[in-house]
């Protein structure tokens, strides 16, 4: 019987839950693709270079971390709601006689029963999302898919164990929670009266304190980010407590300033929205807030993620020449006619046990050429680099760094003199091609061929440009997926709370708009005024966390060369995906409110 009555209050509830479901199928399903590619042996075993860090491991881990927290706190908020939304039902249960222990097991069953079905859900589909981002993410990082297991048990069994502990919980919490509140309580808490009056003095203080909190944590977010551990906290604690007051005062002190002005108030049913809007902001203080964070913290996922991508163009601009060949193998050979040369030079060098020796000639007439570091300039960002002919004593380093050496020393000698060598010569080629993003990988095949034939050529492909952007391109991939997908669930937490707040109170709006429609206010104002105080109730934490993200990219100035380049994107993306969600917010709102017989 309860499990009947758990299944029943739950299809009654089908509207207001598909949007609880919608957030948690969605955070578990990214949680699931996290996991999975985090903690998937072959994949780390054998499709990572030996050379390379376990830099996707940690990546995400790390966002494995940040999705707990956040969905921790979401499914904490969802769990409480959910027992607000089934209080009057639970109410009339206790008053036909119905035992308040047997409704604390009904409340326990329809929590874990509806953690259970989002969290499978949210498994299946996130197989199919697991397959599509492990393509995507692989193919950046230019390895192969064969060892890539996308139905792993272990990440299935965590993300599993993971949401029904967090439903266990929250279920017991409501569970008590309910049998320790009057039954009625439980029947008329809907209509107990909220005192919106509050003293205009304290209203300025609060709003004063707010802006200045805000603007605080702004100034610390500007502060060098060397003190990265002493600015993160004081900016959370100073943006949080800001963002209450701004919400609570700030907004509230300019609602009642419009409500004042006859011009402005006395148009159309603008008294009754803005009476709506204030209504909500006094109730809404607390999850405007945390929407406001949320929103900068998704916003600022994928903006810093995509932006990560500027790293490979450093690490390309940090080398003058793509390559050292220093082969001139067959197999070597065919894979070097592959590419699309833009400029080469060789130089012919013999050695023995303790130096290397080179014609001073050949580098007189072919010179060598570096990058050189002209600005890196903490307030702006940028790195300048520029194309210097290297000098003639600092020849020797920098070509012991271009051939395969064991630490011998570097010699420039005459023509007359190397001829009298008897030593073997031998060559190396430096390269430059025309798109070296496009011919890398062939240069990291080159290079494993070199490594192969000359155990000693590692000297040289360890650190050679194409090695370096290898790393970096995994390094990126892992975090600009990690940015995305974050940031979608933060999103989808986030509007799906905001949504599931607005919709859960519509029941008890429907009886002012049929007050509205009976006094002769058509539809189509009806609809107007909904449409504007739910886009404020939007708009207000969207605006606020557009700032938040301004100024908190200002912490990664010293990780990216930019942090503010190619912001178009990220918030395009961002806005599009906020804009759905508050136009399905709109629609399902009117059918509720507006629906008269």
């Amino acid at each position: 019987m309860i499990w009947k009555l758990s299944l029943t209050g739950i299809k009654n509830r089908m509207k207001d839950y598909v949007v609880l479901f919608s957030g948690l199928i969605v955070a578990s399903m990214i949680f699931y693709m996290f996991l999975t590619i985090a903690i998937n042996p072959a994949f780390l075993a054998k499709n990572l270079p030996v050379n390379h860090p376990n830099y996707v491991n940690y990546i995400f881990t790390f966002g494995i971390v940040l999705l707990v927290i956040i969905t921790f706190f979401y499914l904490l908020y969802a769990n409480t709601f959910l027992l607000s939304m089934r209080k009057h039902d639970y109410g009339m249960y206790m008053m036909l006689g119905a035992k308040s222990m047997r409704i604390g097991l009904l409340i326990f069953c329809e929590t874990l029963l509806t953690g259970l079905i989002a969290v499978i859900v949210g498994i299946i589909l996130g197989l199919g999302l697991t397959a599509l981002v492990s393509r995507l993410l692989v193919s950046k990082l230019g390895l192969a898919i064969n060892h890539f297991q996308v139905i792993l048990p272990r990440a299935i069994l965590g993300t599993i164990l993971f949401f029904i502990i967090i439903f266990f919980f929250g279920a017991l919490f409501n569970a008590r929670k309910l049998t320790k509140t009057q039954v009625i309580s439980l029947l008329h808490e809907d209509q107990t009266p909220v005192k919106l009056k509050r003293h205009p003095l304290l209203l300025l203080v609060e709003g004063i304190a707010g802006i200045g909190l805000l603007a605080c944590g702004y100034y610390v977010m500007t502060l060098n980010p060397n003190n990265i551990f002493k600015i993160i906290p004081t900016a959370l604690i100073t943006i949080v407590v800001g963002s209450y007051f701004v919400f609570n005062a700030v907004f509230t002190s300019i609602i009642n300033l419009l409500l004042k002005n006859k011009k402005i108030s006395y148009r159309g049913i603008r008294m009754f929205t803005l009476g709506q809007l204030k209504f909500r902001l006094h109730s809404y203080t607390r999850i405007l807030t945390m929407i406001s964070l949320l929103f900068a913290l998704a916003l600022g996922a994928i903006t810093v993620g995509l932006n990560f991508n500027s790293l490979k163009e450093t690490v390309a601009q940090g080398y003058y020449y793509d390559a050292s060949i220093c082969s001139d193998s067959k197999p070597v050979k065919k894979e070097l006619a592959k590419l699309t040369l833009k400029s080469q030079q060789t130089y012919h060098y013999k050695e023995d046990r303790q130096k290397a020796y080179f014609q001073s000639a050949e580098l007189t007439n072919k010179p060598l050429k570096n990058k050189e570091l002209v600005d890196s300039s903490t307030s702006t960002g940028m790195i300048k680099m520029r194309v210097v002919t290297v000098p003639k004593d600092s020849l020797a380093p920098i070509l012991s760094n271009f051939f395969p050496n064991t630490g011998k020393e570097v010699q420039l000698v005459t023509k007359e003199k190397y001829r009298q060598l008897k030593q073997k010569p031998k060559a190396i080629t430096l390269i430059r091609t025309k798109d070296f993003v496009h011919d890398y990988p062939r240069i990291l095949k080159i290079e494993h061929m070199e490594v192969k034939e000359n155990a000693a050529a590692a000297n040289v492909t360890n650190t050679s440009k194409a090695n370096a952007y290898q790393m970096v391109v995994g390094y990126v991939s892992g975090f600009e997926f990690m940015g995305f997908f974050l940031g979608l669930a933060f999103l989808t937490m986030l509007a799906s709370t905001l949504m599931f707040k607005v919709l859960s109170g519509a029941y008890n709006d429907r009886l002012r708009y049929q007050m509205l429609a009976k006094m002769g206010v058509r539809i189509k104002l009806l609809r107007r005024s909904i449409m504007m105080e739910i886009g404020a109730l939007f708009a207000l934490p969207g605006i606020l966390g557009i700032i938040d993200v301004l100024f908190g990219l200002k912490l990664f100035r010293t990780l990216l060369e930019n942090p503010y380049s190619g912001l178009i994107l990220p918030f395009t993306i961002f806005i599009i995906l906020y804009l759905f969600y508050y136009l399905l917010t709109v629609k399902l709102y009117e059918k509720i409110v507006l629906k008269f017989k």
